[in-house]
């Protein structure tokens, strides 16, 4: 079994913190803080380890924060993630008041342990001094920090504080526009995320967006656009399918055949559908399973049709594995198939214990 990732933050993340902190401030108290911060540990989640660690250091370095940021910087290429990121919680935790000298030492840090969530406190505070700083880095050799700049202002990034002048398409898109075809997948992906969240909310001024930058073209515009769009293509969205090329309900089912009618809890249930395109174009498949007070979507797959008529196969299994964050109590389900954003098929089987 994996080591639960809250372990990482533990006794030996907490020394290379410590041995950072001892190299460039010589009255630091190495050994309180390191005592202070492993202690208590052992109970707390993943998060709240990293905000102790941060917080016994605000506590044990005490003023001045420049000289204790300097101390960070110049040890950040020692760090890891799990060093790293209560480095920069502390950061955001002490820092605030210097803007200049927090921004840069997240920068520095960033390469080795992101601070996507520990620039949100500068963007609340400081708004758009904050957010020019960050445009800056969109321009950075280093595509961590690069990153950054889109990753740290996304409107609804997990595990994050929500910044409510970033829930609005506006402020970021200069950033984004920096960065949509960027050399770097790794930041790509981020700019996809980040207008995926401008979907949820405002999916016109999302695929507006997204419709100007396929027009101004790009060697990676295409898998931009799909990525920031799934959500949309995932509820049928017209205009969404549009920008993939696909038209509203194109194609039909002609069968969808269930392995068994029943599956229990914890087992696979195979399910195979027969698809007809009713024009030449892709074909965007999705599929749902839906109980009372439920209905979950999943991707099925996604076929390019030559000619109108044209029909494909595609077999999956569905798994209701049980897993923390869910919980699927026996009892009837209905599998939905839809074809182009609308349901074309469906299906009833029951869930046994």
């Amino acid at each position: 079994m994996a080591q639960p990732l809250k372990e990482l933050v533990n006794a030996a993340s907490v020394g290379v913190l410590a041995d950072a902190l001892a190299a460039g401030l010589p009255a630091f108290a190495r050994e309180r803080f390191v005592h202070e911060a492993v202690t208590g540990l052992g109970p707390l989640e993943l998060k709240d380890r990293v905000r102790h660690v941060a917080t016994t250091l605000d506590q044990v370095a005490g003023p001045p924060f420049p000289d204790v940021a300097a101390a960070l910087r110049a040890a950040a290429p020692t760090f890891d993630m799990w060093s790293g990121w209560p480095a920069t919680d502390y950061v955001a935790l002490a820092g605030l008041g210097h803007l200049d000298v927090a921004m840069d030492t997240l920068a520095a840090i960033t390469p080795h342990a992101t601070a996507e969530f520990a620039v949100r406190p500068f963007l609340e505070r400081h708004g758009r001094t904050a957010l020019e700083i960050m445009y800056g880095w969109a321009g950075s050799a280093d595509e961590h920090l690069r990153r950054l700049a889109s990753e740290g202002t996304r409107p609804r990034l997990p595990w994050a504080t929500r910044v409510s002048w970033l829930m609005e398409p506006g402020p970021t898109l200069p950033i984004l526009d920096r960065l949509r075809d960027d050399p770097s997948e790794y930041v790509r992906r981020s700019v996809a995320n980040h207008v995926n969240d401008f979907t949820k909310g405002h999916p016109e001024a999302a695929i507006a967006l997204l419709a100007g930058w396929r027009a101004s073209g790009g060697s990676h515009v295409e898998k931009v656009v799909r990525h920031a769009v799934r959500g949309l293509l995932r509820d049928g969205h017209p205009e969404a399918l549009g920008l993939v090329g696909a038209r509203a309900g194109g194609g039909a089912v002609e069968s969808l055949t269930l392995a068994a009618p029943r599956v229990a809890v914890g087992e696979k249930l195979p399910f195979t559908v027969v698809v007809t395109a009713s024009e030449p174009g892709p074909v965007v498949l999705r599929y749902a399973v839906c109980r009372q007070g439920s209905r979950r979507v999943f991707h099925l797959g996604e076929r390019v049709a030559g000619a109108a008529g044209e029909s494909f196969s595609v077999t999956r299994s569905h798994s209701f594995r049980p897993v923390t964050t869910r919980v699927e109590p026996p009892g009837p389900r209905t599998l939905e198939v839809m074809v182009n954003g609308v349901i074309r098929a469906t299906a009833t089987f029951q869930l046994t214990p």
